[in-house]
């Protein structure tokens, strides 16, 4: 943590000469508002944000935080359930002005602001028939979860949202800025694609894009009291389906507010309308659902399915891990330790990979989860801020309780800020001694270390 934690309004009015963007403190106008990200669990006090438009803003915060000795954060999206958008008494970089999308329909591509979130590179390919593989919450910014890999509804099909990035227009420790491809500075942009929070600040992003129009998409809801045989169901169903199709199943409480808690399988089938009501099929007519509510709608639309149930200022306590195995003692564990479940908004969920996603070879990224079968995702979701303990501790029982379940493998996306035991190694695999020269290579003085840190290798 910087020692520094206010700035002279000398440096500071210097600082707000040299960039286009605003330059706030403590005592600004619109710097509270600044600071505030999506978990409304992390409240800290930058010493002062730099709300970036361009690149050489960005180059200049950089320069000014090294030169004053504050730590640098970056905020895209500001969704990371970790906070890592904001350092206590250090520099935020906040890219969030920067939203622009532009789309290449002659090379299907779109190049987008960092600041950019899903639900607006959604729209804005959507108009085109288009899309590429991004959240599945519309309001997480494009440039974290891609930076990490990211998961989501069309990753069976067409691989992660790293897998479809063309290039990054990023500045470095340096200060230099680059585009950076598979032909410009093709060792970093390797780094980038699973790793990239830890090698400099992207300020736009170039995607590859998919004919993308409808989507076959939606929720099956199934009683709480049949969940064993639901789940069991959702694991031999997901054993042998389609690349189009994406689901997750799990527990989580009923949307109508009543708090009860139900299981449930999301799903989306990029697909043709008939070939996704073939797939679909016997997940439609198992049992005797609650709730049946899949059809054909705009991609966007799916992708907004989820917001509410992730509000803006929520409290957020998450913890995951790629299963072993979905076995029955897995199912038993969750089912057993879901009724103690204190908050209504809380959930846990299996994501399914497979596909696309798992054919590309770990060394083709700095993404190792190449793996068929499912990670294991507790998303701890309060109100009352006095009911923070017992949601803590909850997840934390939990987490431990499918500790027997669960592998050596950790999505670097969802980690909170108190997961330093997930190593690299947990988290890049067979990647982690390259990625740990390369951090040598582009930032040797680990000026981008408030994230899941990765060290400059000693000699590299």
């Amino acid at each position: 943590m910087s020692e520094r934690t206010d700035i002279d309004g000398a440096r500071a009015a210097a600082l707000a000469r040299s960039v286009t963007g605003e330059v706030l403190r403590p005592d600004d106008a619109g710097y509270d508002d600044a600071r505030r990200i999506y978990n409304g669990l992390i409240d800290r006090r930058p010493a002062v944000i730099v709300r970036c438009r361009t690149a050489p803003d960005v180059a200049a915060a950089i320069a000014f935080a090294r030169e004053g000795g504050l730590d640098v954060s970056v905020r895209g999206g500001g969704h990371s359930v970790a906070g890592r958008a904001v350092s206590e008494g250090g520099l935020m970089i906040d890219l969030s002005p920067m939203t622009s999308v532009e789309v290449d329909t002659r090379r299907r591509t779109a190049r987008a602001g960092a600041g950019a979130t899903w639900g607006r590179f959604n729209d804005a390919t959507a108009e085109h028939g288009l899309a590429t593989t991004g959240g599945v919450v519309s309001t997480t910014g494009i440039a974290g979860l891609t930076l990490g890999g990211g998961f989501g509804y069309l990753m069976g099909r067409y691989g992660m949202a790293a897998d479809n990035l063309v290039a990054v227009d990023l500045v470095t420790a340096d200060g230099e800025q680059r585009t950076v491809d598979e032909e410009h500075d093709p060792d970093l942009f390797w780094a980038l694609r699973g790793a990239g929070a830890n090698f400099g600040v992207a300020t736009s992003l170039t995607y590859r894009l998919h004919p993308v129009d409808q989507i076959v998409g939606g929720v099956v809801v199934h009683p709480f009291d049949q969940a064993r045989d639901f789940l069991r169901f959702f694991r031999d169903f997901t054993g042998d389906v389609a690349d189009e199709l994406y689901t997750f199943g799990g527990l989580v409480h009923a949307p109508d507010g009543s708090g009860v808690p139900v299981a449930v399988a999301v799903v989306g089938h990029c697909g043709e309308e008939s070939s996704a009501q073939a797939d679909l099929k016997p997940l439609l007519e198992f049992g005797a659902p609650l709730l049946v509510q899949v059809g054909p709608m705009p991609y966007p639309a799916v992708n907004t399915m989820l917001d509410e149930g992730f509000p803006q200022g929520s409290l957020n306590y998450w913890k995951s891990s790629f299963l072993r195995s979905l076995d029955d003692p897995a199912i038993d564990t969750m089912i057993e330790t879901f009724g103690s479940c204190p908050s209504p908004m809380s959930g846990m969920v299996m994501e399914h990979f497979h596909g696309q996603a798992t054919r590309v070879p770990v060394e083709e990224t700095a993404v190792p989860h190449r793996e068929e079968g499912y990670n294991f995702l507790l998303t701890s979701l309060w109100a009352d801020a006095a009911t923070s303990n017992a949601n803590i501790a909850w997840t934390r029982d939990v987490y431990g309780a499918m500790q027997p379940y669960l592998a050596d493998r950790r999505y670097v996306n969802y980690l909170d800020g108190d997961d330093e035991q997930a190593t690299t190694q947990t988290v890049y695999g067979s990647n982690a001694e390259r990625l740990a020269a390369l951090k040598a290579r582009y930032d040797p003085d680990n000026v981008f270390r408030l994230n899941h840190n990765i060290r400059p290798r000693a000699g590299a």
